[in-house]
Order: structure tokens, then C-alpha cells, then sequence
């Protein structure tokens, strides 16, 4: 076996006993609300895993709520005010008219954030978008479930306009960000479907190739369309429609 099938094979499992124990320190109230995480250096030295490891985990307790970063302060445990919006989408379930809400707001947000990745992104940001859009097509190979690599995608571009309050608002929401990660009992199989989350990953490559080009314009087109396109596939999963069939118009 290849070194780089181990890699794949153990990375998932060290990530997810470092999601495991941080999460209980939050759970048992060690750590609490507004207390700062261990840095990446002291969570790889405590733990024994990498740095890539730390931000996996990291990513997957954003996803969650647990926990937020702050750009140039550390990773923070989130305060109980989120706890009512997590309520709410939590209580959420499989309403697919829900997951149209919350994409009509990803619209007002991710597809200004998109443009303006393209214009301020660093060398660091960039590389974490492209890092972010590698571990989807490894997750994706593995058989995996998708949802929390979609996330750290989009909120990798959201990181990239360096202004924090696009990567809050993304953190807020959380796992359910992602549409599919909502819809708990609707068409499941074709939400998770290779195909289907193909056609996602060849939306994703043209938003991170327009923001790598620092063209702002097709980067804020090429989002728009993503978003838009998840709005005709969740709106035919609503009205009984095959949410699989490539959307027209």
C-alpha cells in the first residue's frame, strides 16, 4: 500500500478523535463559552498529529457551531447567543422549503464574497481554496460523505475576502449550510449521489479557477450560477421533480 493511501486511509480517523476530545472539553464545560482553543502548534504537539489534521478538525467543529475563528486572534468556543439560530435550523430537518431559505441567504452573501476573493485573496488564501477543492475529490473517492469538505469550500472563499464577518455568518450557520446536509430524508441517495456531486465539483472548479485568476466577475457569474443552479435542483426536489436531471434555464 501506497504512502499516500495511508495518508488518506489514517488522516479521517486522527481527525476525528481530535473533533471527538475537543468536542467533549466543550460538552463537559472545560471549555467554555468564549474560551480560546489550544494554537494549531500546541493542539499538534498535545495530540501527536499534524498541522493539516488541526485544521481538519478545526473546519469540522466550524461546521458543527462549536466553535469560531478569528482571523489573527485563534479559534474561539462559540457563546450561546448562536445556540438560538442553531436551534432553529436544527429544527429544521428535512424541509426542503428551508433549505431554500437558508440558499437565499448564502445568495445575498457567498456570491459578493466570491468576487471579493478574487480581488484580495493572498498566496496563503488561495492555496487554502485549492486545498479545500482537493479534499472534496478525496472525500468524494473515498466514498465518503461530502458535506463537511463543501463546507470548508465555501468558507475558504469566505476566509479570502479577509473581512471576518462573511466567515462568522458561514460558521453561524454551520453544517447547514450545505443543502444536502439538511435534507435528512428526501431523495438521500441521489443528494449523495457521485454524479451528482460531480456536477457540484465542476461548479466548484469554476468559481476557484475565476477567484485564482482574480477576475471578480466571473468569480461573483460563477457562484451565482452554483447557488442558482441549487436553487432549480432543491425547488424540483420540492415540488416532486427529479432533483438529479442537469437544470435548464
Amino acid at each position: 500500500m501506497s504512502a499516500d493511501t495511508l495518508t488518506s486511509i489514517r488522516r479521517p480517523k486522527l481527525a476525528d478523535r481530535l473533533v471527538d476530545a475537543i468536542r467533549a472539553e466543550i460538552t463537559s464545560g472545560a471549555l467554555k463559552p468564549g474560551s480560546r482553543l489550544p494554537t494549531e502548534q500546541q493542539m499538534t504537539e498535545e495530540h501527536g498529529v499534524s498541522r493539516t489534521v488541526v485544521r481538519e478538525a478545526v473546519t469540522r467543529l466550524a461546521a458543527d457551531g462549536l466553535v469560531t475563528a478569528r482571523q489573527g486572534a485563534g479559534v474561539f468556543v462559540n457563546e450561546r447567543p448562536h445556540g438560538a439560530l442553531e436551534g432553529l435550523l436544527l429544527d429544521m430537518g428535512g424541509k426542503v422549503s428551508m433549505v431554500l431559505n437558508v440558499l437565499e441567504v448564502r445568495m445575498a452573501i457567498e456570491i459578493e464574497a466570491a468576487a471579493l476573493a478574487a480581488q484580495r485573496r493572498t498566496a496563503s488564501q488561495e492555496a487554502d481554496i485549492l486545498s479545500a477543492f482537493a479534499d472534496f475529490d478525496a472525500t468524494l473517492a473515498r466514498g465518503e460523505p461530502t458535506g463537511a469538505a463543501d463546507f470548508a469550500f465555501h468558507r475558504s472563499i469566505a476566509a479570502a475576502t479577509s473581512n471576518p464577518f462573511y466567515v462568522e455568518i458561514l460558521d453561524v450557520l454551520g453544517r447547514r449550510t450545505i443543502p444536502r446536509d439538511l435534507v435528512t430524508t428526501v431523495s438521500a441517495s441521489l443528494l449523495q449521489s457521485p454524479d451528482y456531486q460531480l456536477r457540484l465539483q465542476s461548479e466548484h472548479r469554476d468559481i476557484m479557477n475565476a477567484i485564482r485568476d482574480g477576475d471578480a466577475t466571473s468569480a461573483r457569474d460563477a457562484m451565482r450560477r452554483h447557488l442558482s443552479a441549487s436553487q432549480r435542483r432543491y425547488q424540483s426536489l420540492l415540488h416532486g421533480g427529479d432533483a438529479g436531471r442537469p437544470a435548464r434555464g
